[in-house]
């Protein structure tokens, strides 16, 4: 009998099919690197548009296009460009692609753990150390990045 919860029925099994896991908090961590990337590039290109007021709240406008950002980009593909250049995608506990509740939900999270520091670092322990690789927001929300099955 596994040893992990029924409500995670619909997320593939860690211990049978361990190569959903396999390096996914290293590549959610390069991931980051490229959303983040992104982010600035896009408040970068917004500036000019502010009439370049917008050097002054910079850390504020990445905050908020990263935030937008990351929402449509999870809704649309369950991943952000950076999760899809590094082969992983969110599923929901039933195995499902998350649809826009779920990215605004995990979003919010994610941002709220960013911006308060500690709960960020206690999210990538988890990564580090749980079966499915699951952060501070997967585990509230049931969810989990997995490898894309046809990626391994």
């Amino acid at each position: 009998m596994s040893e992990y919860p029924t409500e995670h029925w619909g997320l593939p099994d860690p211990d049978r099919q361990p190569g959903f896991y396999d390096s996914v908090p290293t590549k959610r961590m390069l991931a980051f690197v490229v959303d983040l990337i992104v982010g600035v590039v896009i408040a970068a290109l917004i500036v000019p548009f502010t009439a370049f007021t917008g050097i002054f709240f910079f850390p504020f406008l990445v905050a908020v296009t990263s935030y937008a950002y990351r929402v449509i980009t999870i809704a649309n593909s369950s991943a952000t460009w950076g999760m899809r250049l590094m082969g992983i995608e969110f599923r929901t506990s039933k195995g499902e692609r998350f649809d826009l509740g779920m990215a605004f939900l995990h979003t919010t999270l994610f941002t709220v753990w960013c911006s308060m520091g500690l709960p960020q670092v206690v999210s990538v322990i988890l990564m580090l150390t749980t079966a499915r690789k699951q952060g501070l927001s997967d585990l509230i929300l049931g969810s989990a990045a997995i490898n894309r099955p046809s990626d391994y």
